[in-house]
């Protein structure tokens, strides 16, 4: 079928989302090159795998590249071939820098539509959202590795676990992610090195900050009860109430001190400590 006939028609693809690891820390010069390096490595691993340079379509993404690779091509020669190249290819470029560049990679099969803008759909969604998530931030970090690729659940199930040339599902760890679609199954695999223990701490929401619940937020102090008027000075009573001391809250700093009849047997401050106080002290 002739392309301009299917423009915006879903085509069944896989979809590969790659990331550099903080790609905010090269500055305007490095930047450049680091782009540079990540499209060495790609598409010299598209020419060693037999890819065709028409079969894959490519979208810069500043520090990235997202990328979608024609169903005529066998999955597993991506997952294969494809990926000890990549890995191969980005371990030859470390070698020459001080800091390694490091790929987080998403991958997931899915229906894609193409427009003159480049690609779109949830399988796009989803593949950039496993690149881009924190167990996989944390496995690149935490292993020192130059590479992580993080599979969707269908891909692992569909392709990975039935193996194939250079597939080793028995290399691949599961983890739950919670993504903003929802909770997701996702397959994390350190090419060249054995299943990856996943980090503590990785359930539901993993790199998040916890829901805010009543049951994790710190219990709330007791107010203490306010002196009624008669117990302290008309002028005292009388600043309290100008300056809101029913909702007034103070901090006592220093060593814990004595009273009796509110007479303090030991210096006390009260309030916020200024610079100069502090050197003085």
């Amino acid at each position: 079928m002739d392309d301009a006939m299917d423009v915006g028609e879903a085509r069944y693809e896989l979809v590969i989302s790659v990331d550099a690891r903080s790609s905010g820390a090269y500055d305007d010069v490095d930047k450049p090159r680091m782009r540079a390096r990540i499209y060495r490595v790609l598409e010299a691993a598209f020419t060693h795998a037999k890819v065709a340079r028409d079969a894959v379509h490519m979208e810069d993404r500043g520090d990235g590249v997202l990328l979608s690779v024609a169903g005529q091509i066998a999955v597993t020669r991506l997952l294969g071939l494809w990926l000890v190249e990549v890995h191969e290819n980005l371990r030859d470029e470390n070698r020459a820098l001080l800091i390694p560049l490091g790929l987080r990679v998403g991958m997931h099969v899915g229906p894609v539509r193409h427009d003159d803008r480049g690609i779109s759909g949830r399988a796009v969604d989803l593949a950039c959202r496993l690149a881009d998530s924190p167990i996989a931030r944390r496995l690149l970090d935490a292993e020192r590795a130059d590479l992580v690729l993080v599979a969707s659940d269908s891909l692992y199930e569909d392709v990975v676990s039935s193996g194939g040339k250079f597939i080793e599902p028995a290399r691949y760890s599961a983890a739950r992610l919670a993504l903003k679609e929802g909770e997701v199954t996702a397959w994390f695999h350190l090419p060249g090195r054995p299943a990856p223990a996943i980090p503590d701490g990785t359930g539901p929401g993993v790199g998040d900050p916890p829901p805010a619940d009543d049951a994790q937020m710190p219990e709330r102090p007791e107010r203490p009860e306010r002196p009624d008027k008669a117990d302290v000075g008309a002028s005292d009573a009388d600043d309290g109430d100008r300056f809101g001391a029913s909702s007034a809250r103070y901090t006592v700093h220093g060593d814990l001190s004595q009273h009796s009849d509110n007479i303090y047997q030991q210096p006390v401050h009260i309030g916020r400590i200024t610079d100069a106080e502090r050197r003085k002290g």
